[in-house]
């Protein structure tokens, strides 16, 4: 007997202009589980259910292995969730453009070469095998854009602090006409992208990271065509600036993920100016730590991230650690605390985390949610937030 509101396996891939036997296939194979199945073994999906699967065909089309597509996807309801997800697939949709384009021309230029000099270039052949290999790529620019943005959601819709994490780190900027800027590590440009208002019209600011994945991120965000940014793909182990070239520099949460952090240090002071500022910022062992304490209690083999960063770098330990290299050291805190009321943007967080969590939670993600759910319902899920930065000046 049909359930309300459901559909029949038949009726579900009618919709999507799939066959029944690739339903089928992916029950089996744990990629898109029914909603409800009867004693009698019908399976019967959802309006959820059917969202879910447009990301599988999508991500399928582009390329992805079905056992690539069962960790990048996960099942939802809420409206944001699947919003913000459709906007970090349009992402890989766009990157995917870009890349053919490059494959495109690369063809059109060795087969010219080709046919006008009767000789193969084989420069242009290796650039060729090269771009096609870039697709290899696509699956780790998905996810880490993913992983940024569901991080970001979860501050954003929950944070008690309402000025909000990139407007704050702008003021402790202060931004003056003139002055030449550099970001290292800058994501996907949040910081710029909510403060594009507030900047002076005459400014430079140069964003750098050393993902050309991420640097797309931050230029689509951004907008090309805004005169005052420019992009560069550099390590910052190695900056290739010029001395004392720039009034400010930002690491914002960079610095605990640099193998040798007074390297980068020095570098640093080596481009900034005698009078200019470095702001460079991190978290203690006491930021976010309720997550943790969450999934432990769910599954105590779950070990979100086995990278303490914050013994790396934190509010802690990050002064002695600058000192070397600067001499006027300021730590500022970032007032805010996290009261969540909706399950799927912190499960959204969890599954974005570096750790073994999708080992444990994909399978068995509905009850997961379930947990969840029930404890965000009775007043919010309040998780601490201790974040701040460094303000440091040669």
């Amino acid at each position: 007997m049909k359930k309300n509101g459901f559909y029949s396996s038949g009726e579900f891939a009618r919709m999507a202009h799939v066959t029944l036997r690739t339903i089928r296939y992916y029950d089996k194979h744990n990629i898109l589980k029914p909603s409800f199945v009867t004693e009698s073994g019908a399976r019967f999906y959802s309006d959820e259910d059917f969202a879910r699967l447009q990301q599988i065909l999508l991500l399928k089309y582009l390329g992805f292995s079905l056992d690539d597509i069962r960790e990048m996807t996960v099942s939802d309801s809420d409206y944001r969730f699947m919003l913000n997800s459709l906007n970090v697939q349009l992402k890989l949709v766009q990157d995917r453009i870009e890349q053919m384009q490059l494959v495109e021309k690369a063809i059109q230029d060795t087969t010219s070469a080709i046919q006008n000099e009767h000789v193969v270039d084989w420069n242009q052949m290796l650039d060729l095998i090269h771009l096609t290999g870039m697709e290899k790529s696509l699956k780790n620019q998905y996810q880490n854009a993913s992983n940024i943005s569901s991080r970001i959601h979860l501050h954003q819709l929950y944070s008690q602090n309402k000025k909000g994490w990139f407007p704050w780190i702008f003021e402790q900027c202060r931004i003056q006409p003139g002055m030449q800027i550099l970001e290292i590590g800058c994501g996907n440009g949040s910081l710029w992208a909510e403060n594009l208002d507030r900047l002076p019209r005459d400014i430079h600011i140069t964003l750098s990271d050393i993902s050309e994945g991420m640097l797309r991120d931050a230029r689509r965000s951004i907008g090309g065509s805004d005169s005052r940014f420019s992009f560069a793909v550099f390590d910052c182990h190695r900056i290739p600036y010029e001395a004392e070239a720039f009034d400010l520099v930002i690491a914002n949460h960079v610095l605990f993920y640099c193998e040798d952090i007074p390297q980068v240090c020095a570098q640093v002071r080596r481009i900034l100016k005698p009078h200019g500022t470095f702001i460079c910022s991190t978290y203690s062992k006491r930021h976010m730590q309720e997550v943790n304490q969450l999934v432990s209690e769910f599954d105590d083999r779950i070990v979100l991230s086995g990278d303490r960063l914050y013994e790396h770098f934190g509010l802690d330990n990050g002064a002695p650690i600058l000192q070397p290299f600067f001499s006027d050291i300021e730590k500022c805190l970032y007032e805010d605390s996290l009261i969540v009321s909706e399950e799927e943007p912190l499960i959204a967080y969890v599954l974005s985390c570096h750790g073994n969590q999708n080992q444990y939670l994909l399978d068995r993600y509905k009850e997961f949610r379930s947990f969840v759910k029930q404890k965000t319902q009775y007043g919010g899920y309040h998780i601490t937030k201790d974040a701040g930065l460094f303000l440091c000046h040669p």
